[in-house]
Formats: C-alpha cells, sequence, structure tokens
C-alpha cells in the first residue's frame, strides 16, 4: 500500500510533472552520502537498468559524520559499514552490477571541497547522457554542495537532473524555491515499490537509534516521504545560450546530426510551416538557425529574398550548397542575437529548432530584434520540437511563451502536436 503526505500529495497532483524516460542510456548518479541515491531514486535506477541503460553511482563520501559526537575510529567504522550497506541495497533492488566509484571526500565537508569534487566528477560525466545529482536547493549544505560541483562537471551534451532528500521533511511544498515548473516524476509499479522498500531496509546503520539511544538519522516520518510511489525529480537547465562549439562539434565532418535530409520529421516539419505561412509570397525571409538548408530552399520558393544563417561554418557551407539554384538567398555565419540574423525591414522571420538553445535572456533579445526588425504585418514563425535539448536552457513551450506573451505581436496560428510546437505570430 502507498504511502501518503499530507500537502506534497496535494502538490503533486496540483503541478503533475511529467513523466521522466528512463530510456536514458549511460545514466551517472552523484550521491553525497550513501543511501540519497537510494531514498530519493531508487526505482528510476531500477527502471532504467529495466531498459537497458547503463547505471553508474559516484559516492562522494562515505557519510562517516552522520553521528557527529563520534570518536575518529567509530566514524572509520561507520564509514565501513556504510559502504557496505550501500552495495546490499543495489542487490535488493536488482541493480547489484552498478559501478560505485567512492571518493571518499570528508561527510559534512563538501562545500569546502567544492572545486576537488568538480575536478573528480569531470572525466566521470565526460561521456554520460544524463546525471543524476542532488538538488542544489535541497536544506543540507553536502546536498547543495554535490548538486553545483556536477552542474559545473556536466558536459554541454549531458541532459542534467537534480533530486531533493531533506526537502521532503524540512520544507512546504509552496516554498517560492522549488522549481515545479522543471519537475518531473517516476511512478514505481508494486514490485518496484517493494524492491525500494527492501533497499532502504539495508541501510540499518540510518534506520537504527543513535549512539546513546538518540533519534534514528532516519525516522519513520522522513522515511514515509520517500515510500509514497512516487519519486520526483528537477530537470537543471543550461543557465546560458548553447555555446556554438558545441554545434561545430556536431557538424564536423558534413554529417546531418538531426538528420534533416532523411528524417520524416523534418520533412512533415518543413510541410506544415510552408502550409502555416499566411501569405503566399514574401518580399524578404531571413531564417536564423538554418541548418543544412532544407527549409531554407522551401522559403526561396516562397519569398523575393531569404537571408538565412547559422553558428557554424559547416551548416553555412552546406546551405550554401544547397540553395545554389536560388539567386535571391543570401547565407551568413551568425549566431542570434546578432542583428545581421534578422536584418532590418524583412516581412518574415523562421525560428525553427534554434530559439530554445537560448538563455531566457538572449530569448528576449531576439524579441525585441524581431519587433525591431519586421515591417509591420509582418510575420515570424516560431517551430520547435516538443522535447529538451540537453543544450538548451529551456523547453519549445517556455521559449514560445516569451514571445506570446508580448503585447508587439499578435497570434494567428498554432499547431501543437506531439512531436512540435509551431506558432505564428503577426508584428502589430
Amino acid at each position: 500500500m502507498t504511502a501518503t503526505v499530507p500537502g506534497w500529495a496535494e502538490a503533486l497532483a496540483t503541478h503533475a510533472p511529467p513523466a521522466m524516460d528512463p530510456a536514458v542510456g549511460r545514466l551517472v548518479v552523484v550521491a553525497a552520502h550513501p543511501d540519497d541515491e537510494t531514498l530519493a531514486a531508487a526505482g528510476f535506477l531500477r527502471a532504467v537498468h529495466a531498459a537497458g541503460g547503463t547505471v553508474e553511482l559516484v559516492v562522494a563520501t562515505d557519510g562517516e559524520a552522520a553521528f557527529p559526537d563520534a570518536p575518529p575510529a567509530d566514524r572509520a567504522a561507520l564509514g565501513r559499514t556504510r559502504r557496505a550497506e550501500l552495495h546490499a541495497a543495489l542487490e535488493a533492488l536488482g541493480v547489484g552490477d552498478t559501478r560505485v566509484t567512492w571518493l571518499g571526500l570528508p561527510d559534512s565537508g563538501l562545500a569546502d571541497r567544492e572545486d576537488e569534487l568538480t575536478g573528480a566528477l569531470a572525466p566521470l560525466l565526460r561521456s554520460a547522457d544524463a546525471c543524476l545529482a542532488p538538488w542544489t536547493g535541497d536544506p543540507h549544505p553536502d546536498h547543495a554542495a554535490a548538486g553545483r560541483a556536477a552542474e559545473r562537471a556536466a558536459p554541454v551534451r549531458t541532459h542534467r537532473f537534480a533530486y531533493p532528500i531533506w526537502m521532503w521533511p524540512w520544507m512546504r511544498p509552496d516554498d517560492p524555491a522549488i522549481p515545479w515548473a522543471t519537475a518531473c516524476e517516476h511512478r514505481l509499479d508494486e514490485p518496484a515499490r517493494r524492491a525500494k522498500a527492501a533497499a532502504v531496509e539495508r541501510f540499518t546503520s540510518q534506520l537504527a537509534p543513535a549512539p546513546g539511544g538518540g533519534p534514528p538519522i532516519l525516522p519513520p516520518d522522513v522515511l514515509t516521504h520517500f515510500a509514497t510511489g512516487r519519486e520526483l525529480f528537477f530537470r537543471v537547465p543550461r543557465p546560458d545560450s548553447a555555446p556554438a562549439e558545441r554545434f561545430a562539434d556536431l557538424y564536423a565532418g558534413g554529417t546531418d546530426p538531426w538528420e534533416t535530409r532523411t528524417s520524416w520529421y523534418e520533412e512533415r516539419k518543413r510541410t506544415i510551416v510552408a502550409a502555416c505561412l499566411p501569405h503566399r509570397h514574401y518580399a524578404h525571409a531571413a531564417e536564423p538557425g538554418c541548418g543544412l538548408g532544407g527549409l531554407t530552399r522551401v522559403l526561396a520558393g516562397r519569398c523575393d529574398a531569404v537571408t538565412a544563417s547559422d553558428y557554424t561554418p559547416a551548416a553555412v557551407a552546406a546551405t550554401r550548397d544547397a540553395t545554389g539554384g536560388f539567386p535571391g538567398v543570401t547565407v551568413l555565419e551568425a549566431a542570434l542575437p546578432d542583428p545581421r540574423a534578422v536584418p532590418d525591414g524583412v516581412d518574415l522571420v523562421v525560428l525553427s529548432e534554434v530559439l530554445y538553445y537560448l538563455s531566457p535572456a538572449d530569448v528576449d533579445a531576439v524579441t525585441d530584434r524581431l519587433a525591431h526588425a519586421l515591417v509591420p504585418g509582418g510575420d515570424v514563425v516560431l517551430a520547435h520540437w516538443r522535447g529538451w535539448p540537453a543544450e538548451a536552457p529551456q523547453d519549445a513551450a517556455a521559449t514560445h511563451r516569451r514571445l506570446l506573451g508580448d503585447p508587439r505581436f499578435d497570434l494567428l496560428v498554432e499547431h501543437v502536436d506531439e512531436e512540435f510546437l509551431l506558432h505564428v505570430l503577426r508584428r502589430s
């Protein structure tokens, strides 16, 4: 039977976080102490393992300072015990083959060793598809430090997620620090719930009374928060725009990293973008982030002139080759919010799979540029995949909302399907 926690249950129902996808490939989980990963994410780790993914665990400390008044010898013994408990918990969970890297940093001292922790995590995260680490807002300094270090160490291509621990018993659901807007969850089925309970029970040092008869580290009222059958995570978006170097790497060697020339998704999206253009013909269109030029060719057939641009020389060269038969096409190397990407006097701007790679501040700068460069009555098309690229500071919905709420633009077309989000706005 699933436990319930008043307040938090209502908050989860109100915010309705979307489901986490366990098909993440190589997942590296960072924990400040042995048991953090089990309490917060045991069900998700089990699901990733069952989906064929690789789960690796990095534990920053041995948790030897759980009882701060204990003498040094007892602390060392507790550290050894907690290591053994963690391996037993992984066996109980059914993921006993998980690779565990023990960093052996001092418990209750991670904030003072954050740079060292970041350096240790960097090589371990180098090829990770996803990283799961403590939430930086968690009210435990070791958890916050481990979360910050993981964020700094994770490569730009790695999806970053955070998990809370002491948020549950020590904070309120309406605390403004909780990032509900980026929350997602994993729901445990009955076998997974039982396996998680068995794994938690392996941490006997944390469940038993403290030396001298004090309360346990994890009393029943705290454990209740981790027995609900739901695990909460927060996506950790990049704070800055995706670096141009990342796209240069993707296009290296003449590759088509998003299969824009062959995928049905791209072909279908181009067709729908063209069908949603309100006018048959435009004088001058701008297409920042033109990629390999597939959509540029479509626009060239509907416009007297097209100014296409991209971050990388490889993409610019490919678009020039793809549009060589269209005399009105100019292709520039420019990255938004560079004003050259949206020249003055355009009557159409198409932003496809590019705007969500920009920070909110840069999206606002682009919005101002659109309002300045578009002629009155000019149109702007926003089209973005509804997933969330690892390099992106925000997803399609959040990106589009920034323009939809701007009074300088009127909404003409909205297209929402399971794969992408499309809006056509008109300059007032």
